[in-house]
């Protein structure tokens, strides 16, 4: 039996945890050309302005900026292109049911690898309010603080 390899992350979307309450995670694959691939294996991917749209039975991600490879001349495709996303069928009538309740959005979480192939994890999402970011923040740094407190007093 072969040793799995661990997950490599390749872009994370700090901002989602930001502006959305994040209920479910959900892990899929991506529909990628072989150029793609090799783009998001140097790390040239972004997910900060992505979005995931549920259409026809169908799960796809917008706004995911895969750079073009180097070396990939006429292979290449485009770079903000719509990719397909690889969920059960089950799974994608769940979130499109519960998308179409008011508030919930689907985000892109992170991007990585793993045992070989791009996953993505997305998150069933619920917007904040400016009164809850900041809260948020709040929060942060209050824990900033006391982990800051507790070193200063280890010393």
């Amino acid at each position: 039996m072969t040793a799995r390899e661990p997950i490599k992350l390749v872009a994370n979307n700090k901002k989602a945890y930001h502006d959305y309450f994040i209920e479910e995670k959900y892990e899929a694959g991506i529909e990628l050309y072989g150029t793609e691939v090799k783009s998001i294996r140097l790390g040239k991917c972004s997910i900060k302005e992505a979005y995931v749209n549920i259409d026809r039975g169908e799960a796809f991600i917008e706004g995911m900026s895969i750079s073009p490879y180097e070396k990939g001349n006429i292979f290449n495709r485009e770079q903000y292109r719509k990719r397909r996303l690889l969920l059960h069928k089950k799974e994608i009538l769940k979130l499109a049911g519960q998308v179409q309740q008011k508030g919930y959005t689907l985000v892109p979480l992170q991007v990585y690898f793993k045992n070989g192939r791009v996953k993505i994890e997305i998150g069933l999402a619920k917007g904040k309010k400016l009164y809850d970011k900041r809260e948020s923040i709040r929060k942060k740094d209050a824990g900033r603080e006391a982990e800051r407190d507790y070193k200063v007093n280890l010393r």
